[in-house]
């Protein structure tokens, strides 16, 4: 099991940038596929961004963020980051690191290790 915390939400005006970061603790980090998921009030928890690592690197983004988030990671210091651009007054969400033990990007349902949640608010 990994455990998971998150880091870098805040309040930022529509425009603009935030960076999150997502400490894990535990082994094997770099054999776990990750993933930046978002959940917005009375809307259902969706996957953002997903990064593996086993079999080469796969990323993943869900099209409403193409071009404008970024996830990458640093298996040395066991982190996974989300770097938002260009951010949306749509994107304001409680943001959660996850973690798969899966070799290849799946459903949300694969990643059953998740962090607390950072909020972000995105102000037009």
């Amino acid at each position: 099991q990994v455990q998971l915390v998150e880091s870098g939400g805040g309040l930022v005006q529509a425009g603009g940038s935030l960076r999150l970061s997502c400490a894990a603790s535990g082994r094997s980090f770099s054999s776990y596929t990750m993933g930046w998921m978002r959940q917005a009030p009375g809307k259902e928890r969706e996957l953002v961004a997903a990064i593996s690592w086993r079999n080469g690197v796969r990323l993943h983004y869900v099209d409403s963020v193409k071009g404008r988030f970024t996830i990458s990671r640093d298996n040395a210091k066991n982190t996974v980051y989300l770097q938002m651009i260009s951010l949306k007054p749509e994107d304001t969400a409680v943001y959660y690191c996850a973690a798969a033990r899966t070799a290849t990007i799946g459903p949300l349902a694969d990643f059953g290790s998740w962090g607390q949640g950072t909020q972000v608010t995105v102000s037009s």
